[in-house]
C-alpha cells in the first residue's frame, strides 16, 4: 500500500485594525493557527478573537513582533480567550521593550483604559504577568502544527522601535516587515524615533529592497495594505519628506499642513502623524 503525503498548504489572512490602521495577520494551514500581533485596543481584540475562533482551529502561538502597545494590547483579551496559546517573541530584547513600555504607560496613566494590562505587581497582584506569560523562542523558527514554516529575524539596528521581528514565509513567497513598512498609512516617527534610528531605518530598507529583488515576495506591512517590493521606495520617499518638511517648517501647523498635502489620502494624520511632527518640529 502506497502511502500519499499531503503537502501543507499554509494561508495567510489580514485582521485590520480601526486604532492605528494596525494589522494582525494569522497563519493557518487547516490544521492549527498563529496569529502575529494583537491591536492597540482590547475591544478591537475581542472581535480578533471571535474571528480567530471561528476559523475552528487551535490557536498554538501568539506572536508579538516589537515593543509598541497598538500589536500587543490584546494579548490580555487573546490570552483568556485561548489559554492553550503561548504568547511569544523573537527575542529578549522585545520582552523587556514590552514590559517597560507598559510600565511607563501605567505610571503616566494611560492603561487606565487597558486597566487588565498593567503589569503584576505586589500592588496588583491581578495584574498582567509580563515575565511569566510571555516566552522567549529559543529558535529563529516557528512552525504551525501540521506543517508550515515561519522564519523570523531580529538582528535589526533601532529604527521605528528599537527591536523589531520580520517575519519570511517561503511557503507564501511573503515577508512581513512589522513595522519597519506602513502602507497608506503615516508613519510612526515621534518619541524615540531619532534622527539616528532614521538613518537606520532608510538603511535597511536598502537592504530589504536589495535582498528581495529576485524572489519579488509580497510585502505585508504593519499597517495599511500588502503591496510589492516597491514599497521600500515608498516608505522611504515618505521619510525622506517628512524629514525635509520638518527641518524647514516654522510651526508644527505648517509641518502638518505640508505632509497632508504630501499624502492626502493617508490615515492616521490626526494621531501618528501628529505624535511624528509634535517630536520633529520645535517651535521657537
Amino acid at each position: 500500500m502506497n502511502t500519499v503525503t499531503k503537502k501543507t498548504t499554509l494561508k495567510v489572512e489580514v485582521f485590520k485594525g480601526k486604532a492605528a490602521s494596525v494589522n494582525s495577520y494569522l497563519f493557518t494551514n487547516g490544521h492549527s493557527a498563529i496569529v502575529m500581533d494583537v491591536l492597540r485596543s482590547s475591544e478591537e481584540a475581542k472581535k480578533l478573537a471571535k474571528w480567530i475562533q471561528s476559523k475552528q482551529l487551535p490557536l498554538t502561538h501568539i506572536l508579538i513582533t516589537h515593543g509598541h502597545p497598538d500589536h500587543y494590547t490584546g494579548m490580555d483579551v487573546l490570552h483568556k480567550e485561548f489559554p492553550q496559546a503561548k504568547i511569544v517573541v523573537a527575542n529578549q530584547d522585545i520582552k523587556n521593550d514590552i514590559k517597560s513600555f507598559s510600565t511607563w504607560m501605567e505610571s503616566v496613566g494611560w492603561l487606565e483604559a487597558e486597566p487588565a494590562l498593567k503589569p503584576k505587581s505586589e500592588k496588583n497582584p491581578n495584574g498582567f504577568d509580563y515575565d511569566g506569560l510571555i516566552e522567549v523562542l529559543n529558535s529563529s523558527t516557528l512552525t504551525l502544527q501540521g506543517g508550515g514554516t515561519l522564519e523570523l529575524e531580529t538582528i535589526y539596528q533601532p529604527a521605528e522601535a528599537e527591536h523589531l521581528t520580520t517575519v519570511y514565509s517561503k511557503d507564501l513567497n511573503a515577508f512581513f516587515t512589522s513595522d519597519f513598512c506602513y502602507n497608506g498609512v503615516h508613519l510612526w516617527l515621534g518619541n524615540g524615533v531619532d534622527q539616528i534610528h532614521i538613518n537606520n531605518w532608510k538603511a535597511q530598507l536598502v537592504k530589504f529592497k536589495a535582498k528581495y529583488a529576485n524572489s519579488q515576495p509580497i510585502i505585508y506591512p504593519g499597517h495599511g495594505e500588502a503591496s510589492t517590493i516597491e514599497l521600500f521606495d515608498v516608505v522611504t520617499k515618505y521619510i525622506q519628506q517628512f524629514e525635509k518638511v520638518t527641518q524647514h517648517a516654522k510651526t508644527k501647523k505648517e509641518a502638518m499642513a505640508a505632509m497632508q498635502k504630501l499624502y492626502p489620502t493617508w490615515t492616521q494624520a490626526d494621531f501618528l502623524l501628529l505624535h511624528s511632527v509634535d517630536f520633529h518640529v520645535q517651535e521657537k
